[in-house]
């Protein structure tokens, strides 16, 4: 018996030092996707993979919560390996003695990227076998280049053969939201919202960037809706004019432009009172009634002096919208100051046989 137990205990740790040997040539094989791609040579590209983010004000810099969907319908098992790279633009992105595994040299410790990141993640497909991880970093305002490296789990086994990869990457130009000036977060389209009844820890809070507070935003998957669906729009307004008395005023407006056959918009810059401007090949669709923020409606303990942002937003039924392409947009009034700013929503309403 105590033969046989040693020999289950040795076979036990033969097979977890193979694995942590496996999982250490993964890590190291995302890495050299992302160098290859950050040098301009040629990556996998064995399934497709979405990135969506949006951009909020964070204690330090800017926040940037994103979305990747990935098509799994090709995956062995539904598990990959997530790997995003940030790197200001123009900067080299790759470290330049770095080797491939199995050389002398392994990866720089003194390589120091603004967001360095890897992670495991469980995949749950949804119908169509597509998959959304959502994650998030910060970084400072300015312009940066996104390497991401999606690898399928190797099997510590090796049943499954090479595991599929794709590399993408994205440019991002990243806003300031430190200015004192009036402004606000990019406009998230969602899904759905929900109120949550406790506040997540920072564990979840990784995995679910959305949360805000105790808003839970999950996004939406495209901008394309169906007539019997409603566009659900949510964003964060900052640095309101906040008088000594802590008095601040807000009002949003929501104007919806349609998209005109040829010839037959409005004309390019078209100002009516009361509505942002048409553009090329937009004709004016409606408007919902406006809303207002200020200590009457959120309380007269809300103040957004100390740092803390307004969240607006709406659900707007579109029961009574064509099919056709719309653009939703929302002005953002401070009514202390007479500052206003816009944010644009682009949309496409679909027929059902369209959605077919």
């Amino acid at each position: 018996m105590i033969v046989a137990a040693a020999a289950v205990l040795a076979q036990d740790a033969r097979r977890q030092e193979k694995i942590e040997q496996t999982q250490q040539e993964e890590g190291e094989a995302v890495l050299t996707l992302a160098d290859a791609a950050a040098a301009g040579q040629s990556v996998p590209l064995d399934f497709e993979v979405q990135w969506q983010n949006d951009f909020l004000k964070a204690q330090r810099g800017t926040f940037v919560p994103f979305t990747l969907t990935i098509d799994a319908s090709g995956f062995s098992r539904p598990a990959a390996l997530v790997y995003v790279r940030v790197v200001g633009h123009g900067v080299p992105g790759s470290p330049a003695n770095r080797q491939k595994p199995g050389g002398e040299q392994s990866r720089r410790d003194d390589v120091n990227f603004p967001v360095d990141a890897i992670f495991p993640v469980d995949l749950q497909p949804e119908p169509g076998q597509l998959a959304r991880v959502s994650r998030g970093f910060s970084v400072g305002p300015g312009d940066y280049d996104v390497v991401v490296v999606v690898r399928e789990r190797a099997d510590p086994d090796g049943r499954s053969g090479r595991p599929k990869a794709t590399v993408l990457k994205e440019r991002l130009k990243v806003p300031d939201f430190a200015s004192g000036e009036l402004t606000a977060s990019t406009v998230i389209v969602a899904d759905r919202l929900a109120v949550l009844k406790d506040v997540l820890g920072a564990d979840e809070l990784a995995e679910r960037p959305y949360v805000i507070g105790q808003n839970d935003i999950t996004p939406a998957a495209d901008r394309e809706f169906r007539r019997d669906e409603e566009l659900i729009v949510v964003f964060l307004i900052y640095n309101p004019t906040v008088t000594a008395e802590k008095k601040f005023d807000l009002q949003v407006e929501y104007h919806f432009f349609r998209s005109a056959v040829s010839g037959a918009g409005e004309p390019s810059g078209a100002s009516v009172p009361g509505r942002p401007a048409a553009r090329d090949g937009e004709r004016y669709f409606n408007r919902t009634e406006p809303q207002r923020f200020n200590p009457s409606v959120l309380g007269s303990q809300f103040d957004p002096g100390g740092g803390r942002p307004v969240m607006a937003g709406q659900g707007i039924p579109l029961t009574g919208f064509d099919a056709g392409e719309y653009r939703l947009a929302i002005t953002v009034s401070d009514l202390i100051s007479g500052r206003s700013i816009l944010r644009d929503v682009r949309f496409k309403v679909v027929s059902e046989r369209e959605e077919l």
